[in-house]
């Protein structure tokens, strides 16, 4: 693997930073290119302060961030998420080669990250696994990303698998951890943006894949888990819903409680956005399970645009106030952490 550090611009081996104070220190670099592996260049990072360039290429590989990579960037060259595209094809029902069982939804991620302080940049992050490949494994969740670790955010990458791409949760059931999620692009077909996570989506695309199924619906984009505690959940802001599928076969969301937090009480606000023809607009919502019915949860939304968000039943998409939606934006859930100031 070739690296060079900012400080020296070397090539061919890393240079000390010799005493220079660390705040004062530029951010190390290390470069991956096609045939390094970017789980390499993770293992290198320790002591803080790294970014990963990754060089145009597919690396077919699972990455994993551990929680003491805290402030890691880890980025494309280009600038183009297409450029750059990590994938690995793991679902819940894989088995693992050691024989100790399967993966579980968790361990199907293409990528995990546990690291406080995350950026994730101009690159994609994919799970190619295909139900119809593997017509024997019931556990079809296959998860493109898995992110936990408070202050995680992903500018302009591209999040493709097909059920639960990004599972957006947090380091410990008692933590409510920030993740920021700006002009990505998110796509699947059940559950795809799920989990437990005060998330926030801004100028983002979710894109809903054609299915060939004879049942509608055919899946959702949101499927929150957020804790009763947590007066925040999933923020989608000015973004776009748009859909492969025919009209009408997409619910816009579900609750999940899980069943090792059978108290959590979703949440879910999702304003300003143009919705798409893909969703159901009588309707938008559905139950996980009957015994927690999405009504007793925390769904909302205010100032919708787009065929999907027309309101014909108005018990059936509950509205924000103008009052009620000034605690519903970026700034409230992110709180003191700015990462848009910086994007």
């Amino acid at each position: 693997m070739r690296r060079r550090t900012l400080l020296t611009g070397a090539v061919g081996g890393l240079v000390a930073a010799g005493t220079t104070p660390a705040a004062a220190r530029p951010r190390r670099v290390l470069h991956v290119r096609p045939g390094d592996r970017v789980q390499a260049a993770v293992d290198a990072t320790t002591g803080g302060g790294w970014t990963i360039v990754v060089h145009p290429g597919t690396y077919r590989e699972v990455v994993n961030i551990p929680a003491d990579r805290a402030g890691l960037t880890l980025r494309g060259a280009t600038g183009d998420p297409r450029d750059v595209v990590i994938v690995y094809d793991n679902a819940n029902g894989t088995q693992r080669p050691d024989g100790s069982g399967t993966y579980g939804t968790a361990g199907s991620a293409t990528f995990t990250s546990a690291a406080p302080g995350l950026t994730v940049r101009d690159l994609t992050l994919a799970n190619d696994w295909l139900r119809a490949d593997h017509p024997e494994i019931t556990g079809t969740q296959a998860v493109a990303a898995y992110v936990t670790g408070d202050r995680s955010h992903f500018d302009n990458v591209r999040l493709l698998a097909h059920q639960d791409t990004l599972f957006a949760d947090t380091t410990a059931l008692d933590a409510f951890d920030r993740q920021y999620y700006s002009r990505c692009h998110i796509e699947g077909d059940v559950d795809f943006v799920f989990g437990r996570a005060t998330a926030v989506f801004e100028h983002c695309r979710f894109h809903t894949l054609a299915r060939d199924v004879d049942f509608t619906p055919k899946g959702m984009v949101f499927a929150p888990s957020t804790a009763r505690a947590n007066p925040r959940g999933i923020l989608a802001v000015r973004c776009r819903i748009t859909s492969a599928a025919e009209d009408g076969a997409y619910k816009l969301a579900r609750p999940w409680v899980p069943t090792y937090e059978t108290t959590a009480r979703p949440s879910l606000v999702v304003r300003e956005t143009r919705i798409g023809p893909g969703i159901d607009a009588v309707t938008p919502y559905t139950n996980m399970r009957e015994a927690y019915p999405w009504q007793s949860m925390r769904f909302a939304e205010y100032r919708n645009t787009g065929p999907g968000a027309v309101i014909g039943v108005p018990e059936n998409r509950p509205q924000l106030t103008r009052a009620q939606a000034a605690s519903h934006t970026r700034e409230t859930y992110l709180g003191d952490w700015r990462p848009y100031a910086h994007a």
